[in-house]
């Protein structure tokens, strides 16, 4: 597939997250949840993650913010759904180190899902904190960090 197309494919991706969000909403019951704000560009995500046994049983989230910002927390949602907590942080790590620009595995990109797609944005610096935030959010949650906190 030529780079165009594979671009293409990325945008509608991105796109259909965005339009037709996974686990888009509130929970009725959490037993984790964080809100992060981007004051930059005004992106907001509030984060409700239920935990049980030590896995995440359900998460949802709501909050405003840019194509990017909600395209990466539904699929962030739906990566770490039925994880542990531990898999759920590594992953966040994983996600967070791509920001940077560090290599991960094969394998520890294909437990993002449809997230490792969000890569070619990083090509963007000022697009890195919108594909993030979710990501953040997600660690201060199940860190029970402070529930609310400005980045």
């Amino acid at each position: 597939m030529g780079l165009s197309k594979l671009n293409g494919l990325y945008r509608e991706v991105i796109l259909d997250h965005a339009n037709h969000p996974h686990n888009k909403g509130e929970l009725s019951t959490a037993t984790n949840a964080m809100t992060l704000h981007n004051p930059t560009c005004g992106d907001t995500i509030n984060l409700q993650v239920d935990v049980a046994d030590g896995k995440i049983k359900d998460i949802a989230y709501t909050g405003e913010g840019c194509t990017i910002s909600q395209a990466s927390a539904s699929m962030m949602t739906e990566a770490v759904k039925g994880k542990t907590v531990d898999q759920a942080l590594n992953m966040a790590k994983t996600f967070s180190d791509m920001a940077i620009g560090k290599q991960h595995s094969d394998d520890d990109l294909q437990q993002l899902g449809d997230a490792q797609i969000l890569t070619s944005i990083m090509e963007f610096p000022a697009r890195i904190k919108c594909a993030t935030l979710s990501w953040w959010a997600l660690q201060r949650a199940l860190l029970k960090q402070s529930n609310e906190e400005e980045d």
